[in-house]
This record gives structure tokens, C-alpha cells and sequence, in this order.
């Protein structure tokens, strides 16, 4: 007889000393990255005209949206053609400010891509969006972007 036995060999257990550290960088990590919505909307989701060919927008950072459409709240109306620049409900006069205000906030360097966004309702004028685009085209705002959603057929 032996004195000593042989003990069985299994797997070790896994060490879950750094479990804590890694899953608190991957919480950090999603934390610095993800960007919330900047903008809450004072509109009423506008219903975007549908179309054909759709392409998606590049660079979503150099992107600058102006929301057309019916307000939310009946101080400012029942028409369709509100604007709405950032978080306020605004005229066509104040597009040019809320441009070159988007514009400081970017490099010199990356100006050139700045592309506007235009999300009109399906009933909102043409005479409003033609205003805006006037007023564009006075801060030479030239790449314009009309939201759309994709033709299901």
C-alpha cells in the first residue's frame, strides 16, 4: 500500500482577480464614446418624403440639421413650415447665424465638408425650404443634404 494517493488532475479555476478592471474600462471606454442625442425636438417627428435612390451621409459629425415642420407647442402655430435650429423653434433670418456658429466649432480644415441637412415634413412648403436654402446660400453653405427615407416597393 501506498502512503500517499494520486490526486485527480482537473482544470484549474479560471483567476477572476482582473475581471472588476476590464469590465470597468470597457464601461469607461463605451462612456467617452457614444454621443447622445444633442437636440430634442420641438417639432413633431417629421414624415420624410420617400425616394428612390437613398445615400447615407459620410462624415455624421460635420452634418448640421434643420428640422422643418409643425411645432409641438400651439404658441407657435399649426403650420407646417416652423424651423427649428438646435433646440428652439427659429425664422429663416436666423439660419445664417446658427451656420457660421456650426462653423466655429469644426477646423478651418474641415469646413469645405460641412453638409447641411434639411428634415422637412412631407407637408411643409416649398416656399420655406426655398427660403432656407436662400439664406445658405448667403453664408456659402452650398452642400445641401433633403432627408429621405427609402422607397419600399
Amino acid at each position: 500500500m501506498s502512503k500517499f494517493r494520486k490526486k485527480k488532475k482537473g482544470m484549474p479555476a479560471v483567476n477572476t482577480a482582473a475581471l472588476p478592471d476590464i469590465v470597468f474600462m470597457l464601461l469607461f471606454f463605451f462612456m467617452v464614446t457614444t454621443t447622445m442625442r444633442e437636440t430634442s425636438l420641438q417639432i413633431d417627428a417629421p414624415r420624410l418624403p420617400s425616394a428612390t435612390e437613398v445615400k447615407k451621409l459620410e462624415h455624421k459629425s460635420l452634418v448640421t440639421t434643420i428640422y422643418v415642420g409643425k411645432a409641438k407647442d400651439v404658441k407657435y402655430g399649426t403650420s407646417y413650415n416652423r424651423i427649428q435650429l438646435n433646440d428652439k423653434i427659429a425664422t429663416a433670418d436666423e439660419v445664417p447665424a446658427f451656420i457660421i456658429n456650426a462653423r466655429s466649432k469644426v477646423s478651418e480644415a474641415e469646413v469645405p465638408f460641412m453638409t447641411t441637412s434639411i428634415k422637412a415634413d412631407t407637408e411643409s412648403s416649398v416656399g420655406t425650404i426655398t427660403d432656407i436654402r436662400l439664406k445658405l446660400r448667403d453664408v456659402n453653405a452650398l452642400k445641401i443634404s433633403y432627408s429621405a427615407s427609402k422607397k419600399t416597393e
